[in-house]
């Protein structure tokens, strides 16, 4: 026995706990692979970037209604053309704000917190007015719903499972798209040497404002995954906008693989140990934990090499 509980009561509830972490690790990597491509690939510190996620959810609810109202015989695919569209909705939205505001700003890191932070608080009260205060949620197609017995004490949600499954396929997705195309050529060469690379012919403001479109598209996706797990409201991506640039920096702002091995890491802690102790004191410790590790190796778990 152990706090109460027998060691067969234990092995469950890790269980439990570490699918759960799964699913908040699913988030947290969606979230984090666009922040890591904004802020670690162009050094734009975007704090409306949670913003960017909640209009991919608010597209992802539109789109449920739409499919409810007009087209319910495709109402159990309705999830796919919401990511498209919220993807393409939250791009968009970054190409606009790259081409007005980011653009001037690069070099300048302090100004660019302010600005998006700005842009974050009218993106917010712009929600509020479309959408209104209250929160709203979708509602999830039959072949979502009820989970997967593991055994008679584990079971495991779907539609757990679908984010999951969603976010391996965008992780493998963006790790082609940085390292195996000519496009992720060009932006790696602009992050090592941005001025050999518009010597030898790079549009370097072109790649600059597709990755921060790319990167908001992410997000946008993010979004329509958040909504499988729970609602949404105009503040709701303040919420996740520190722990994502949390597991950007702890990983290695240019490292994916950091990215994914940070994100795993918090939401596995957060997850086991809010069971046993209150949600705010598991962050606490968990950002403590981190900070420790920060000042002990502050260039993250894992750098990316350049030459110099």
């Amino acid at each position: 026995m152990l706090m109460g509980y027998s060691l067969s009561d234990l092995g469950s509830i890790f269980a439990m706990q570490a699918f759960a972490g799964l699913i908040l690790f699913s988030i947290f990597v969606l979230m984090a692979l666009g922040l890591a491509i904004i802020f670690g690939q162009m050094g734009v510190i975007n704090m409306a970037h949670g913003e960017f996620m909640i209009l991919g959810a608010y597209m992802t609810y539109l789109c449920s209604h739409l499919f409810a109202a007009y087209l319910p015989g495709l109402y159990g695919g309705y999830f796919f053309v919401a990511m498209v569209v919220a993807f393409l909705a939250s791009g968009a939205l970054g190409l606009f704000v790259e081409w007005v505001l980011i653009r001037r700003l690069y070099r300048r890191p302090l100004d660019t917190l302010l600005a998006t932070w700005g842009l974050s608080l009218i993106l917010q009260q712009a929600y509020r007015s479309t959408f209104g205060a209250r929160e709203v949620g979708v509602d999830l197609p039959n072949w979502m719903m009820g989970a997967t017995h593991l055994t008679d004490t584990i079971e495991i949600p779907i539609n757990g499972i679908f984010v999951m499954t969603l976010t391996v396929l965008i992780t493998v997705a963006v790790y082609l798209l940085i390292f195996r195309s000519r496009w992720g050529r060009q932006v790696r060469a602009v992050v090592q040497n941005r001025v050999m690379a518009g010597a030898v012919g790079i549009n370097t403001e072109k790649v600059d404002r597709y990755t921060f479109g790319i990167g908001c598209g992410i997000a946008g996706v993010a979004g329509s995954a958040f909504t499988m797990i729970g609602s949404t409201s105009p503040s709701a991506g303040q919420l996740y906008i520190v722990d994502t640039f949390l597991v950007v920096v702890f990983g290695g702002a240019q490292s994916l693989l950091g990215t994914i091995a940070s994100a795993f890491t918090i939401s596995q802690a957060q997850s086991t140990m809010e069971f046993f102790l209150s949600g705010s004191m598991a962050r606490v410790l968990a950002l403590l934990a981190v900070v420790g590790v920060l000042m002990l190796r502050p260039q993250g778990l894992f750098v990316l090499k350049v030459r110099r």
